[in-house]
């Protein structure tokens, strides 16, 4: 890249991880141009607005940490409501409470004591104390689990997501099973979660404001240009992608989804249930009022249907195999001589991350970054 480019950083991708670095490198002086493909900011986070409801276009997201510098970081730019999340998982007509709680095991069982519930675990436990390593994700889960859990609220579900047998699946997926002897539906067991007042929007416009932003960009369709016009690159995209595939192909997992406006005023009671039988196609139906606790006299949900990726589909989770790993591992190896180019974000990093850890990671390549160039 030439020295006397208008630029000090090209940032790829206006999505949560390119706009907090952009944020970061104007207050420090520098200047960005943030380019990317959609025709809109915010990357996965965005939101539509249908009717006074901010639909989660790409899925729910519900911000929640444990880290006060992060909660407070964002909480700077925009206000977050005390939305917690608290799923259902349907199964065959039949509710249950998520996480697995005390809830969950009255309802699987009629247990209303801790101790009731853990003999019963124990004892469908125990049919499996045989399993010494487990050899794929549903002997791992059965170890953990027992059956019941297993068979009604795992199995489907995440052959669903991953379009492939629980037998063929590696364990490692299922590291542990949470459970919980209380009455508390709280998914997340960190200390702060909400959802912005308004979306996600506002905070992707907050994080942006002073910085040039180009939308329905491809940065790879005029590659060379792009990369004169600044000194520095950032890139959020698909790591295999930026080196050609010299490695081959990361794989992914991607879904589609199924927005649906109903003229009632409350669909299912909850913003998040999942299906988890194998027989019903879609993985979860979200309500997105719920996310605000809105009172319109309409709805929109959305179902989600995991699918297999494939070319112009939108890569979600990332195939964490041993080939894949491999692969990845690769890809760094070069990253890490690229003397002007920095990679971030889930496609720049092949990985799954919560919306506090882009946070962290884009402030701390951010403070990294201006730190040293300052010196």
């Amino acid at each position: 890249m030439r020295k006397q480019a208008d630029y000090d950083y090209l940032i790829v991708g206006a999505g949560l991880f390119g706009a907090l670095f952009a944020c970061e490198a104007r207050k420090a002086g520098k200047r960005c141009l943030v380019i990317d493909k959609r025709t809109h900011t915010g990357g996965n986070i965005h939101c539509l607005e249908v009717e006074g409801i901010h639909v989660h276009q790409y899925g729910a997201h519900i911000f929640h940490t444990s880290n006060r510098q992060v909660w407070d970081y964002v909480n700077h730019y925009v206000e977050f409501n005390r939305y917690t999340n608290s799923p259902i998982a349907s199964y065959k007509g039949r509710l249950y409470n998520l996480p697995f709680n005390m809830n969950t095991f009255y309802q699987l069982w009629g247990v209303t004591t801790p101790a009731e519930a853990q003999a019963r675990i124990d004892a469908q436990r125990a049919r499996y104390a045989s399993i010494v390593e487990p050899a794929n994700l549903e002997e791992q889960a059965l170890k953990l689990c027992g059956d019941d859990i297993y068979r009604i609220l795992i199995k489907g579900y995440t052959e669903k997501q991953w379009g492939r047998k629980a037998t063929e699946l590696p364990a490692f997926i299922i590291r542990r099973i949470p459970f919980r002897f209380t009455f508390d539906n709280n998914y997340f067991n960190d200390a702060y979660q909400g959802i912005p007042i308004g979306g996600y929007n506002p905070l992707i416009e907050a994080l942006l404001q002073g910085v040039e932003v180009r939308l329905g960009v491809n940065y790879f369709e005029a590659r060379d240009f792009w990369n004169t016009q600044a000194k520095k690159l950032l890139f959020t995209g698909c790591i295999d992608e930026f080196f050609d595939y010299r490695f081959g192909h990361l794989e992914y997992r991607s879904l589609r989804f199924d927005h649906q406006q109903i003229p009632v005023a409350n669909f299912q009671g909850n913003a998040v249930v999942n299906y988890t039988e194998a027989e019903v196609p879609y993985t979860r139906i979200i309500e997105h009022k719920h996310f605000e606790f809105g009172s319109q006299p309409h709805t929109v949900v959305t179902y989600e249907y995991p699918e297999a990726f494939a070319p112009g589909k939108e890569p979600y989770y990332p195939v964490n195999d041993e080939v894949n790993t491999a692969r990845l591992k690769q890809y760094k190896d070069v990253a890490k001589v690229q003397q002007q180019v920095l990679f971030g974000g889930r496609l720049g990093q092949y990985v799954y991350a919560d919306m506090d850890d882009t946070v962290e990671a884009a402030y701390r390549l951010a403070q990294a970054e201006f730190t040293s160039s300052n010196h």
